[in-house]
Order: C-alpha cells, then structure tokens, then sequence
C-alpha cells in the first residue's frame, strides 16, 4: 500500500502546482489589461445602420439628407459637387472684323478726305490753299517729311493735269496715300508654328495703351483661326494684370502662365510660358510685358532681359509695340525707346476709332520701318482686326 499512497502524493503536489502555475498566468493576463500606454487604441466611426445589400454592383442609397459617398473600408466622405464646364467664346473671323474696320474708320476719319478733297478739288489752287491742305494732313498725324512728299506730288499732279472734278482728284488722293501706307509690307503676324516649336510673340508698350487687353484679344484672334494659345503673364509688377489676362483667356479656353506673387521676376515667368508652349505643342505662345513709363531705364534693362532669357529657350519671333493712336508724336518717342530695347516687328495701334488721327500709321511706319499689323477698333472683346491698307485708305477719303 506504501506504493499506492506515494502515487497519490505525487498527483496531488502536481495538481496543485498546476492550479498555481494557471493562477500566475491569469494574475498576469489581468494585470497587463489593466496598464495604461502600452497599446494603441483606434477610434473606429460609428456603425451605419444596416442596409440592404446592393444587387448587381449597385451602391446603397444614403439616408435622406446625407450627400455622402461609400468609398470602401466603412469610411464616408463628402461628396464633391461637379464643377460646371465653363461656356467658351466663340470669337469673331478675320473677315467680321475687317468689316467693322471699315465702317468705324469711315465714320471717324472721313473728316480728313473731305477737306482735303474739298481743298483739291476747288481750282485755282494758291499758296494759302496749299498751306491748308498741309496743316489738315500734319493733323492727322501724318507726319511733316511724309505730308511735304504727298503735298509735292499732289501739286505735280494738279499742275499737270489741271483737273479739279472731285473724282479724279480723290483717285490722285487715294492712290498718293496708299502709296505711303505701303501695301507691299508683310503685315502677317508670325503665329504658326516653327518646325517642332511654338512661335514666341512678345507684346510690349507703356500702360495705358491698352497693352494686356491687347494680347487677350490677340488670342481671341488666333482662336478664331484654330490657333492652339499659350499666355504668359510677364507683366508682373501690376497686380491686376496677370488677373486680367488669364480672365481673358479663360473666355476662350486659352491658358495662362503666370506668378501669383506680385512683383516676381518677368524673365521667369516669360521662360516658363516658353516652356509649357513647348509641352503643350502649341502654335504660339503671347507674353504680355510690364509696361511701366517708357523714359524708366529700368523697365528697358527688364525688357532686354526678357528677351535674352526667352531666347535661351527658344527664338522670338515676334515683337509687337502697342501703341495708343491718339498720343500723336508721344507715341513716336515710345516706338524709338522701345525699339532701341527690342527689335519691333510690328505695331499694333489701339484706340484707332474715333480719332481723326489716322495718319500715324505712316508716321510710325517711316519711324520704325516696321508695319502696323493689327489696330482696335472699340472696346468690344473682337474690336482688334488685321491691318488692311486699302481699306483704310478708302475709309479716309469716303
């Protein structure tokens, strides 16, 4: 029996050493769940309430009044409203605009045929006669070297031929004027592109000229032609500038490059416009520039920089002076300054309706040796039109 009751002691100091075993480890298990930091707690959203299942790849209806979005994993989001597509412009053709360029010049220049024609016309042509004819041409801008040469060639003609019928005397006149405009100048402005790059144009001028609303409305008419656009706005030391010119191109899905810090540097953001053009493959890219007063040596110093940095990246093509038509001779100084800082291709001439100051487009032609390509006609978003020689001198005469 002594074997039997040796047995049983063993079981029972095993049975009990297990129960102490099992109790140290239940007193641990406790022990840790009752330690604060050592585990990481995740806030879960509440439960949704239960929904039917979708069938077929359908998504659960939201409950009323809840815009929300199930985007997986029982997370809910806001759901974003659609941004409206924008309802683009579509500008005038170049062949709408050359008519309104001749009804408005009509209106606002025929003044200048009609005493000329009525002082040419009259007979008996004195020197008190002469001299008018020539203070009615210095008025309309036409400049003193070019009214001395058609006030001679318009005495040849009436010595000769002695004619006073207003017709004949309006052909002399027309074809006189059409000769200084000079038709045989290539007034096509470089916007196609060259080879595998965008053509740069560089639009220049002082403020106020209407230089920014120049370029958008420039984009207006590249649009019209199928033109892919870039803008840049390089213009960076107006506030508003760069604020216009991108409202300009959003009207007609044309986008802008620009800085929305004031006063960053011109040469930048004009390279990065290049640069994007290029990306884009787009036909031409337009650069608006500051246009501060023209006698700041420092806005000249900016502008060649401007210049030199874009040609890093690509050639210019194009360099277009905006000229306001009513400021006379002033405007002659600005072309000289300008053209001394850049190499003006053309000018377009803004403000053009409404002036009887028709004759400075030969003056700046002769100035600049470079043709006026574009004029505004009015304050209208298609009121910028191709230069048509013929029909502004029909539109001076009547």
């Amino acid at each position: 029996m002594t074997g039997v009751d040796s047995l049983w002691e063993y079981l029972t100091v095993a049975t009990l050493v297990a129960l102490a075993g099992l109790a140290v480890i239940v007193g641990l298990v406790r022990g840790g769940r009752g330690r604060k930091g050592d585990s990481t707690t995740i806030e879960r959203p509440p439960a949704a309430p239960p929904v039917e299942e979708a069938r077929d790849g359908d998504r659960a209806e939201p409950p009323a009044g809840e815009p929300v979005e199930d985007v997986g994993g029982g997370v809910a989001v806001d759901v974003e409203p659609e941004p409206a597509t924008p309802t683009l412009e579509k500008p005038a053709s170049a062949r709408g605009r050359l008519a309104r360029l001749r009804a408005r010049l009509a209106r606002s220049n025929n003044a200048i045929g009609n005493a000329l024609l009525a002082l040419l016309s009259s007979g008996g042509l004195d020197e008190q006669s002469w001299e008018d004819v020539e203070d009615t041409l210095l008025q309309a801008d036409l400049g003193v070297e070019a009214t001395n040469e058609l006030v001679e060639k318009l005495r040849t003609r009436v010595r000769v031929d002695g004619a006073t019928d207003p017709e004949v005397v309006k052909g002399w006149l027309r074809a006189e004027l059409l000769a200084l405009v000079d038709p045989s100048m290539d007034r096509r402005v470089a916007a196609s592109r060259v080879g595998d790059r965008p053509s740069v144009i560089l639009v220049v001028g002082v403020n106020g000229t209407g230089k920014t609303t120049t370029v958008g409305k420039l984009a207006r008419v590249l649009v019209a032609e199928d033109k892919d656009v870039i803008l840049g706005a390089a213009d960076t030391f107006r506030a508003a500038a760069a604020d216009q010119l991108q409202t300009w191109g959003e009207r007609v899905g044309v986008p802008t490059v620009r800085s929305h810090r004031e006063g960053a540097d011109p040469a930048s953001v004009a390279f990065d416009a290049v640069k994007s053009a290029q990306e884009y493959e787009a036909d031409a890219v337009i650069i608006d520039t500051a246009g501060r007063l023209h006698n700041k040596a420092g806005l000249m110093d900016e502008l060649s920089k401007v210049k030199r940095v874009v040609e890093k990246q690509s050639p210019i093509d194009e360099v277009l002076l905006v000229l306001d038509a009513t400021t006379g001779q002033n405007g002659m100084r600005q072309a000289e300054v300008f053209g001394e800082a850049v190499n003006i291709t053309g000018i377009v001439l803004s403000k053009l309706d409404g002036t009887a100051k028709g004759g400075i487009v030969v003056n700046v032609q002769r100035r600049l040796g470079v043709p006026v390509k574009l004029v505004g006609l009015g304050e209208g978003p298609d009121d910028l039109a191709p230069f048509d020689p013929e029909a502004f001198v029909d539109a001076i005469i009547g």
